[in-house]
């Protein structure tokens, strides 16, 4: 039992793997065995050094065929595809321009595909990678505001406010989930997500008078730790959750649950 949350052996592609979550992300499977690909635009900085088991590939995830290129190349040095983390995503209409009032259609529609549309492209791409191996999991990064709205009273000029898409899109990803999990689960693929809580990055964590507030919204009284999302990550690309499927992981300090 105590290797069924070994990633030894399993080739793992993580979009958005360069950001401030999924650097963390990436170093975790790295140590606990896997040999991952981190799909990104910006290049990966992070302080792990196993070349053979990292690998950077940029990657766009508003292009199809950027996608196919990335999961192309994975399948030609690697072999195969086990698992696809989908944590890429891209924003529109943040601030003064991205009240529900004022938001044009444009900002309104790309905000919706960074959230989901990365999410349904990456999916449906990786579908065929699967098919080969008998079998796969995704993980979606969903977030807790695809589950209940930001406390707007709390944001005022923080600039950490997250626009109506957002959370509309976040939204859309756990659903998406569900809906993967039920019409992917024929071809043995399991399909599940993790909505995080509060993960201020490091321009957010200096805004003492915001973060107070962040930190009482929850009933541990803080705010997460990227390292604090590396648990839930780690059980759905291992065998420790090969009986889970459309489920949906929050990991939020119990900001939802009161």
């Amino acid at each position: 039992m105590q290797h069924i949350f070994s990633l030894s052996g399993k080739v793992i592609v993580i979009t958005g793997g360069s950001g401030f979550l999924g650097t963390t992300l990436v170093e975790a499977m790295v140590s606990f065995g896997a040999t991952v690909v981190v799909a990104d635009r910006t290049p990966f900085q992070g302080t792990v050094e196993v070349p053979d088991r990292l690998s950077f590939v940029s990657c766009d995830v508003s292009d199809t065929g950027s996608i196919r290129e990335m999961l192309h190349w994975t399948k030609m040095n690697f072999g195969k595809i086990d698992v696809l983390l989908n944590g890429a995503t891209y924003g529109a209409g943040y601030g003064p321009a991205g009240t529900i009032g004022s938001m044009s259609d444009e900002d309104w529609s790309k905000g919706l595909d960074g959230a989901a549309g990365t999410v349904f492209r990456c999916t449906r791409e990786v579908i065929p990678y699967f098919e080969e191996n008998g079998g796969g999991s995704i993980i979606n990064i969903a977030s807790m505001y695809g589950m209940v709205s930001p406390d707007s009273r709390i944001y005022g000029d923080s600039g950490a406010n997250n626009p109506v898409n957002y959370g509309a899109g976040k939204a859309a990803v756990i659903q998406l989930t569900k809906y993967c999990a039920s019409h992917l689960s024929g071809k043995n693929i399991r399909v599940n997500c993790i909505s995080p809580g509060p993960f201020p990055n490091p321009n957010v964590q200096q805004n003492d008078d915001f973060l107070e507030q962040l930190n009482s919204k929850t009933m541990l009284g803080r705010t997460g730790k990227p390292k604090e999302l590396v648990g839930a990550v780690i059980l759905l690309a291992s065998e420790a959750s090969s009986f889970m499927t459309g489920s949906n992981i929050i990991v939020d300090g119990g900001w939802t649950a009161w």
